[in-house]
């Protein structure tokens, strides 16, 4: 250990080192309140200068964050947002939570990853400790990061220290926070692995070190494939179970009586979010580079991508039933949000229905009282839509209302008074409309 390690390690358990945060989203926001929380100073680093300007008001950025999250940060005197790479010459400590979402061919796209890291190599001091917390494949953190100090003078193991630990944030949870889910950590090296250990420990309840940050890599992706998986294998039998004519919520429902060998997971009209369509790609994509075949993987990420369709096909045969066609139909919408509570459409379902709707002529309106108007980088579709509120004589004036998104604040109760056909992915309006004629599960 030389003089810089011993320092780090001092400043760790003296609370006294810096940490930088980069990226401010849905991981790197309540990982600061975390350290916050423990003692330390932070400084979070953010490129977007709206989210940017948000956060220097005071404002949570996004709606699952806990309320006034952001205000009690500033308020504890030792957090600050910037955009100016030069301050992170001043962190300890470096923590990257950016996004790593998927090429428009389904590969992973680390381009937010080597960016953060470019950035921290050109402004960090000699001896800083660098953990990745974003999503990835086993080898980034010692390859593509190790790489780019690499090319700015910083030998990993020597000049900086390199561990993984992946982020386990689920959005709208409410039963569990950063600090109270368990922390995988992995190092570079064994120093790095103590470093990154040592730090976690001080703010996070239970950290669980592994050998090596291939293996927190691996991990992470091994949580959310298996997510998918079982999702997959769900939605593909409610398929087998609407062939059948049996309703495959009572049928999970009653499995679910078993109190072991059995764990829960409910249909959808897809999947969407950050980590679950995407991690299982960034697995398929390392194993066909080290030659292996993950078939089963792969096809249950297939079955997941052709749900929206199914609901799609659902819907078009409840509306010719009541003599209705598609093309030039008045469809709702219901939620554009990837799931339940959050106002993140990335990767959601709900677009692509919206999508799909609207390829096959259908007049396509949606309302979510959590997303009022799409980003930009969404499918043109959907592009230039508005959430509308719902009342009686607004529901009522659409062929079909589809339900693809379980918020608690929508108005379910006008839905099942006033809509013509509901189409629901998410069994939402199943007590209000049992037996009713005009009500389709999908």
């Amino acid at each position: 250990m030389d003089a810089g390690d011993a320092t780090l390690e001092a400043k760790i358990d003296a609370r006294s080192a810096v940490i930088g945060v980069v990226g401010l989203g849905s991981v790197g926001l309540p990982l600061a309140r975390a350290f916050v929380d423990a003692g330390y100073r932070v400084l979070g680093f953010e490129r977007d200068p709206e989210k940017l300007a948000r956060i220097g008001r005071g404002e949570n950025t996004l709606h699952h964050l806990t309320a006034g999250l952001v205000q009690r940060l500033h308020a504890s005197g030792r957090f600050q947002a910037t955009g100016d790479a030069e301050r992170l010459r001043g962190v300890d400590i470096a923590l990257i939570s950016v996004p790593t979402p998927l090429s428009p061919a389904r590969e992973p796209d680390l381009e937010c990853v080597t960016s953060a890291a470019r950035t921290l190599a050109s402004s960090l001091r000699r001896g800083a400790l660098v953990v990745l917390e974003s999503t990835t494949f086993p080898g980034t953190t010692r390859t593509v990061i190790g790489d780019v100090f690499r090319e700015h003078g910083f030998e990993p193991g020597v000049d900086v220290w390199l561990a993984y630990s992946p982020e386990r944030e689920d959005p709208g949870r409410k039963d569990a926070s950063t600090a109270t889910i368990a922390k995988l950590v992995g190092g570079t090296c064994a120093r790095s692995g103590d470093l990154a250990e040592r730090l976690y420990r001080t703010a996070i309840q239970c950290v669980h070190r592994v050998s090596s940050a291939e293996v927190a890599e691996s991990a992470k992706l091994l949580e959310n494939v298996y997510r998918a998986a079982n999702i997959a294998l769900v939605n593909e039998f409610k398929l087998a179970m609407d062939a059948l004519s049996l309703d495959v919520w009572e049928v999970i429902d009653a499995a679910a009586t078993k109190p072991f060998g059995f764990m829960k997971f409910t249909p959808g009209p897809g999947l969407g979010g950050h980590c679950i369509p995407i991690d299982p790609y960034y697995l398929t994509w390392v194993a066909r580079r080290a030659g292996a075949a993950t078939p089963f993987i792969e096809l249950a990420g297939e079955v997941n991508r052709r749900m929206p369709q199914h609901v799609v096909d659902r819907a078009r045969t409840a509306l010719g039933a009541r003599g209705v066609e598609l093309a030039g139909a008045r469809v709702l919408v219901l939620g554009l949000a990837y799931k339940a509570e959050v106002d993140t459409i990335t990767e959601s379902p709900a677009v692509e229905l919206v999508r799909l709707f609207t390829s096959e002529g259908a007049l396509v309106e949606y309302s979510d009282p959590l997303v009022p108007t799409p980003p930009l980088v969404v499918d043109v579709s959907v592009r230039s839509l508005r959430s509308i509120e719902l009342d009686a004589e607004r529901v009522a004036s659409f062929d079909a209302v589809v339900v693809a998104t379980d918020h608690a604040a929508i108005d379910y109760d006008v839905v099942a008074a006033n809509a013509c056909l509901v189409v629901d992915t998410r069994n939402a309006l199943a007590s209000r409309m049992k037996g009713r004629t005009n009500y389709v599960k999908a």
